[in-house]
């Protein structure tokens, strides 16, 4: 099955049946949960300054996941996934362009909310996040967030460095909870922008050295808890001597097992609507170790996600 604004999946050739990625349905959704998105497209990265070489993070995600993780895990039953294949970029290096990419990643997930499914993404520059969130926010108008990255991505300008000044702008959504910020490299205006506009920072001292990461504390002022979220992950919260293939590299980031901790809270509360793994930049990976990462990511959420209600 192929959606509007889509390519094929790029599954590389060869997966035998004993490994995760066998399961992964690409040409029916029928009995999935979870709606795959490659968002392979990194113009806003190059706007930003950033690395360039992001467009082939979902190509070298779908590759490292290939050769990690087990199709018959032990004590849980994985949540069938449809892999819904990568957006098209407009292929035009202009913001006229960028907007273009962005309302087709709206689109094609709103295909994937029509069809029921709970919506991944894989990327990509983190500009995507924005209109791959906002196709949620249309359908969950009491949307707040919860995102990890070492940047606060509150700048006016188009580009990678935007997305969350975008949502709260034109999307209304809040209030927002970003984890791992790094003050050394965030300016006193937009950290004074995002906390004038209802922004929390989690710092470290606070959260990222505990034993564990839960959502439910993080929603401070509010009369209930339910309010929907989206949890978006951008590899460069995770230090570089672990994650070195981002479009920028964070030499004081966390430790894997405290990304594997947030991931995990994210897959298991009920109020999360979507989630995305960002900025994967294969040119300056490693061994494709932060490839791994990514893979390694993306089945704990689909391990804790299994423990939610069909």
């Amino acid at each position: 099955m192929r959606l509007p604004h889509t390519s094929l999946p790029l599954w590389p050739s060869g997966i035998t049946p004993a490994r995760y990625a066998s399961t992964v349905r690409t040409d029916s959704p029928e009995g999935c949960r979870i709606g795959l998105i490659g968002l392979a497209d990194d113009y806003g990265v190059r706007l930003n300054g950033g690395r360039f070489g992001a467009a082939e993070g979902p190509k070298f995600f779908r590759d490292a996941l290939a050769r990690y993780g087990v199709a018959d895990s032990n004590g849980f039953e994985w949540p069938r996934v449809f892999d819904a294949g990568d957006v098209i970029p407009s292929g035009t290096m202009s913001e006229s362009g960028l907007a273009e990419t962005h309302r087709r990643v709206t689109e094609v997930t709103k295909s994937v909310l029509d069809l029921g499914l709970f919506p991944v993404a894989i990327g990509g520059g983190h500009d995507l996040t924005f209109p791959f969130v906002r196709a949620v926010a249309a359908r969950f108008p009491r949307l707040g967030g919860v995102y990890a990255d070492a940047h606060l991505d509150v700048r006016e300008q188009a580009g990678s460095g935007m997305p969350f000044r975008r949502l709260i702008d034109e999307c209304k959504i809040g209030p927002l909870w970003v984890h791992g910020m790094r003050p050394l490299v965030n300016a006193r205006e937009h950290v004074g922008w995002f906390t004038a506009h209802g922004g929390r920072i989690v710092g470290p001292d606070e959260r990222g050295g505990g034993r564990d990461f839960d959502l439910a504390p993080l929603m401070t002022g509010e009369s209930d808890d339910r309010r929907d979220l989206f949890v978006s992950f951008d590899l460069d919260v995770i230090d570089a001597a672990h994650a070195p293939g981002v479009s920028a590299m964070n030499p004081a980031g966390w430790s894997a097992r405290q990304a594997e901790r947030f991931v995990v809270s994210a897959g298991r509360d009920p109020r999360v609507r979507c989630f995305d793994i960002m900025e994967l930049c294969p040119d300056h990976d490693e061994n494709n170790r932060t490839a791994r990462v990514a893979a390694f990511l993306f089945l704990t959420f689909l391990s804790a996600f299994a423990e939610r209600r069909s």
